[in-house]
């Protein structure tokens, strides 16, 4: 059983609530149906820390969708079958072009520039179709163990939403069998993807979950080795420099924590050696990220000087 830190409680409310007349700023994301019916005004927090406290405040307990935010779960699976051979089929750098870019994708001969864009991600999803029995169920299992929970799931009315309107990833996935970097066929691949993506998960449950990746590998309490030291090193290393769109940048600047964002709303930031830092509110900036939750992230790093740099 998880508790909490009082004064990271107290630091979490005072920050919700001086943040709270910003809720509207920002715009829903709507070219996801269902995401579109997503109630804006609405916000959530929560800290998980290697002593197993966790901590939040607003909606923190409240599922979202998980979208981009997924991505990370799936890479370390990854990494986790595939080793060094997953490098040889897209790359590590930052990509300077939008995240569903397809200039890009054909430039560069179908490998995707980082495992965090789009085609990088659906690259992964091919991994966990071609190398895991039953790879939704396989990702379900992998995030409940590590949230410590079963009341995950993916949303059906989201999952249906990408799958309806997910013609341009489908374009990524098939520019990438035409180079022959996507083994499995294309529908089942995008079937993960939009699965994954519709993941529903709360900030509690979601700093619960990355907590490995503040501890190099390992997840606190049970000590179970869920990825190599130096796969967390590479995974924090990917984040800082493309987790967060084309704010990547700007977020290392001003915040210095390895981070993902999703159009769901959510962004999570590692502090290695600390915990993980989850923050959760709809409307997005012109970037994809949400507003409220790089407010929170910002000021709660630089109240606690968790910065790296």
């Amino acid at each position: 059983m998880s508790y909490a830190d009082p004064s990271l409680e107290a630091l979490l409310q005072r920050l919700l609530t001086q943040y709270q007349p910003r809720y509207t700023e920002g715009k829903v994301a709507n070219y996801i149906p269902a995401l579109a019916q997503v109630a804006p005004a609405q916000a959530g927090v929560a800290i998980a820390t290697l002593d197993g406290k966790v901590s939040g405040a607003g909606a923190f307990e409240q599922q979202f969708s998980l979208q981009s935010v997924s991505k990370i779960f799936a890479l370390v699976m990854a990494m986790n079958r595939l080793d060094d051979e997953l490098w040889q089929r897209v790359n590590m750098e930052p990509s300077g072009q939008p995240f569903n870019s397809i200039v890009q994708l054909e430039w560069e001969k179908g490998i995707p520039r980082n495992p965090v864009i789009n085609a990088g991600a659906i690259l992964v999803s091919d991994v966990l179709v071609s190398h895991y029995s039953a790879s939704k169920s396989a990702f379900l299992s992998f995030i409940r163990r590590l949230a410590q929970t079963d009341q995950i799931y993916a949303d059906q009315q989201v999952y249906q939403s990408e799958l309806e309107h997910g013609n341009r990833n489908a374009a990524l996935a098939y520019l990438m069998k035409s180079f022959g970097n996507i083994e499995a066929e294309v529908p089942l691949v995008l079937a993960q993807y939009f699965h994954q993506c519709a993941t529903a998960i709360s900030c509690a449950e979601l700093s619960r979950a990355l907590l490995f990746l503040a501890n190099r590998g390992v997840q606190p309490g049970t000590q179970a080795q869920i990825c190599s030291r130096r796969d967390a090193h590479r995974v924090n290393a990917i984040l800082s420099t493309s987790g967060m769109y084309d704010q990547s940048g700007e977020f290392a600047f001003k915040v210095g924590l390895p981070a993902k964002s999703g159009v769901g709303g959510a962004i999570v930031a590692i502090v290695p050696q600390f915990g993980v830092i989850t923050a959760w509110s709809p409307p997005l900036n012109r970037f994809g990220n949400s507003v409220v939750a790089m407010q929170l992230i910002t000021a709660i790093a630089e109240e606690l000087g968790l910065s790296l740099f």
